[in-house]
């Protein structure tokens, strides 16, 4: 279902995209609530009337941040999915949205230890004290096209064979697969979204460990250069609004219940042509560089990529329905007064 528009001023708290009589007194945790994409959740949740609960570790590499959930009324727990006692927390759900991960590319190849315990031992921890305390509860897990590899053809759809090109990728890949294999041994509805890069306000713009638009709205706003490596890869991309209208939409359709559907945006753009929208978005300020990937990133750099999300939008009806030059905009003009919150 499309997604009013926001006006540009307004703090952005995505517009519901379910039905509020699905959502309302329905006990939904959100791990990684006080993240970027969680947080969006949550603000959308709490406005169809769902009793919600955000749960975050708070680590100091993620994009997690208190701001994120100011004005929602939702409750933060301070939890690590890796050590915490979970059943308190997961007692009597119907949803579980679950956005904790460790999404660095780089952070998982100079630690893959960590970042396995966060996307693939921690799940197990989690489908336990759900087995135990929730047992029919709806799980929607925020996966990666990232185990996708280098795209032998494009655009992208379920059926591609799967390729991790880094330690991240091999980790997501197990612990989406491990709820998979939830749904299909015990019966739980579960569903995996496979995102591509997503957008939008309160995404981490002080570098680029989440993404490296964050960095580039960062440049902007400050009225520096931003690098833009390569510059004729592809990417498709999904803003906020838009990506937490597709999680509520997951939730509410059975049909989507044990499947891994990918999940795309607006029409693909290369880097160079992305670097142009965001500086005219921007009001025409701004500049870059172009440079060449740096020797670390070089090896795992997938190319152009694209999703094919043809399933997803079948069973759900779901489409993007902010342009890329509209989510630039909303993005830049949410940042201008509260950049050095997040910073």
């Amino acid at each position: 279902m499309p997604v009013p528009a926001i006006p540009a001023s307004a703090p952005s708290a995505p517009a519901p995209a379910g039905g509020a009589a699905f959502w309302r007194g329905k006990r939904v945790l959100v791990t990684g609530g006080a993240g970027f994409l969680g947080s969006g959740l949550c603000h959308a949740l709490a406005g169809l009337g769902a009793s919600v609960t955000a749960l975050d570790a708070m680590l100091p590499d993620g994009g997690a941040s208190r701001a994120n959930l100011a004005g929602s009324g939702i409750p933060l727990v301070e939890a690590d999915l890796r050590e915490a006692d979970l059943a308190p927390h997961v007692e009597g759900l119907d949803v579980l949205f679950n956005m904790a991960a460790q999404t660095s590319h780089a952070g998982s190849m100079a630690d893959p230890f960590t970042d396995l315990a966060i996307n693939a031992t921690a799940q197990l921890r989690l489908i336990g004290a759900l087995r135990a305390g929730a047992p029919g509860a709806v799980v929607v897990h925020a996966s990666t096209r990232q185990f996708y590899g280098r795209p032998q053809y494009l655009p992208v759809d379920e059926r591609h064979p799967l390729n991790p090109p880094d330690a991240n990728g091999v980790s997501k890949l197990a612990g989406e697969q491990y709820w998979l294999m939830e749904g299909r041994v015990h019966g739980r509805p579960v569903v995996s979204l496979r995102l591509t890069n997503c957008y939008g306000p309160r995404l981490r713009v002080k570098d680029a460990r989440q993404t490296f638009l964050g960095i580039w709205f960062r440049r902007l706003l400050e009225g520096e250069p931003f690098e833009v490596w390569g510059g004729a890869q592809l990417r498709d991309l999904a803003y906020l609004d838009d990506v937490v209208a597709a999680f509520l939409l997951a939730a509410e359709n059975p049909a989507c219940a044990g499947r891994a559907f990918n999940l795309g945006g607006a029409s693909p753009v290369s880097l160079a042509g992305l670097a142009e929208a965001a500086i005219a978005a921007n009001g025409g300020q701004g500049r870059y560089v172009t440079r060449e990937f740096p020797a670390d990133r070089a090896p795992i750099d997938i190319g152009s990529f694209h999703a094919d999300d043809t399933s997803f939008r079948s069973a759900t009806g779901w489409a993007p329905a902010v342009t890329l030059p509209e989510g630039l905009r909303r993005s830049l003009d949410w940042f201008r007064p509260r950049l050095n919150d997040y910073l």
